[in-house]
C-alpha cells in the first residue's frame, strides 16, 4: 500500500504531503485540484513505462506541469513510501526543465526502509530523459517495477454506440482488465471460465441494480475470428439475446466496475475519477459497498462529486480539496473524525459537505 505521499512544484498543488489509507476519496468543487492529483499518478506510471517525453508533450511541455509554470517554479518533486508488513520500499525523483521547455529527470531515486525525509538511503541516478529504475534489473527496482505497473486509472466515461466498452474484442485480451474496458467481453469471459464464483457474484450484484438483466452470454465468436463480444439475457424472455450497445449508460459503467471491484486479483491501487458518472442512487450505494470489500485486496484513491457516495464512507475515509486563494495552491486535508462527532449526530457526511462544513479551514485533521 503507498502510505506516503509527497509532491512539490506540480500544476496547482505547490506542495503536498500526505498519507493514505486502503479508501481515499476526494471531494471538492470543480477546479479545486482532484483532477491534479490524479494526473501525478498518470505522470508516476509514464516514468515507470518509459513515456515520460511522451507524457510531457501531450501535456504541452514543462510549464504546464510546473506549479505557475518555469518562471515561477524550478522543479517538480515526487516521493512515494510503499509499506508491505515491516518493511517499506520508496521511490522518489526530480524533474527539471530544459531549454527547449521539456522536462528531465534531475534525479530519482529508489530506497528500502526509508524515512519521510525528502532524502535519504537511496540509490540514485542523475540527468537522465528516462527512468533508470524503470529498466535496469536491480531487486529493488524490479520491484518497484512490480509494484507501480500495478497503479492503475480507470475511467468508464464513454459509453456512446462505438465506445471502447460496447465494442466486441480478441477473446485473448484477458490479462487485465483495461483502463477504459476495451476488453470487458473476453476479461468477463475469463471469470467465467477460471473464477465462476466471482462471475456469478458479478451477475448477482448487476442484477440487483438492473432487474431487466438475467445474465450475460459470453461465447466467443462461432465464426472463429477469436472476437467475443459483451451479450446478455433479459428477465423472463429465455430467447432473448441483446448486444451491449443495448445497455443503458448507466448498466454499461455499472458492469464495469462491478467486473473491477469483484475480480479476485485486482491491481495493486485502483484510482477511479467520478465513478457515480450516470448511476442511480441505489446503484451509487452497491458500488460504495464494492468499494468497501475491495479495499481489503487493494488501495482504492476515488475522486466523486457524489454526495450519496460520500454519505456512505466514514469521515476518515475522506480527503477534502480546496483550492486557496490565499497560498494559491490546492490543499489537501483529510478529515478529522473527533471533530466532526457533534455535527454527525445529526447530519450525513454528504449533507456536511453541501452546508460547506467540511470546506477549507473547517474540522479537518493536520
Amino acid at each position: 500500500m503507498i502510505d506516503y505521499l509527497e509532491i512539490e512544484g506540480y500544476k496547482s498543488i505547490k506542495e503536498l504531503k500526505i498519507e493514505l489509507k486502503p479508501i481515499n476519496i476526494l471531494i471538492g468543487s470543480n477546479g479545486a485540484g482532484k483532477s491534479n492529483f490524479i494526473s501525478f499518478f498518470k505522470l508516476l506510471r509514464a516514468i515507470f513505462n518509459q513515456r515520460l517525453q511522451h507524457f510531457v508533450l501531450e501535456e504541452g511541455k514543462a510549464d504546464n506541469l510546473l506549479y505557475f509554470g518555469r518562471k515561477r517554479t524550478e522543479y517538480l518533486f515526487g516521493k512515494a513510501i510503499f509499506t508491505e508488513g515491516r518493511d517499506n520500499n520508496a521511490y522518489f525523483f526530480t524533474l527539471v526543465p530544459n531549454k527547449q521547455g521539456g522536462l528531465f529527470l534531475g534525479e530519482e531515486g529508489a530506497g528500502y526502509n526509508v524515512s519521510r525525509d525528502k532524502y535519504g538511503n537511496y540509490f540514485t541516478r542523475s540527468n537522465i530523459e528516462e527512468s533508470a529504475v524503470a529498466r535496469e534489473n536491480y531487486p529493488r527496482n524490479q520491484y518497484l517495477r512490480d509494484y507501480l505497473k500495478q497503479l492503475q486509472i480507470f475511467h468508464f466515461h464513454d459509453t456512446s454506440s462505438s465506445s471502447s466498452l460496447r465494442r466486441d474484442c480478441d477473446v485473448e485480451d484477458n490479462l487485465y482488465l483495461k483502463h477504459d474496458g476495451a476488453n470487458l467481453p473476453a476479461y468477463l469471459y475469463y471469470m467465467k471460465m477460471k473464477h465462476p464464483i466471482v462471475y456469478k457474484r458479478i451477475e448477482y450484484t448487476v442484477r440487483s441494480v438492473a432487474p431487466f438483466f438475467d445474465h450475460f452470454i459470453l461465447e466467443p465468436s462461432r465464426l472463429g475470428d477469436g472476437r467475443i463480444e459483451l451479450r446478455w439475457n433479459e428477465t423472463d424472455d429465455v430467447d432473448s439475446n441483446f448486444s451491449a450497445s443495448q445497455f443503458s449508460d448507466g448498466t454499461i459503467r455499472f458492469i464495469a466496475l462491478a467486473t473491477l471491484l469483484l475480480q479476485p486479483n485486482p491491481p495493486k491501487v485502483i484510482i477511479i475519477d467520478e465513478p457515480e458518472l450516470g448511476l442511480h442512487p441505489f446503484a451509487i450505494t452497491k458500488l460504495a459497498g464494492m468499494i468497501q470489500a475491495a479495499s481489503s485486496r487493494t488501495q482504492l484513491i476515488i475522486s466523486t462529486q457524489s454526495v450519496n457516495l460520500v454519505d456512505q464512507f466514514d469521515p476518515g475515509d475522506i480527503i477534502a480539496v480546496d483550492r486557496s486563494r490565499e497560498e494559491k495552491q490546492s490543499i489537501f486535508m483529510r478529515l478529522d473524525e473527533g471533530n466532526l462527532t457533534e455535527w454527525l449526530n445529526e447530519h450525513t457526511m454528504g449533507e456536511l459537505w453541501q452546508r460547506n462544513i467540511i470546506g477549507a479551514g473547517q474540522p479537518f485533521k493536520q
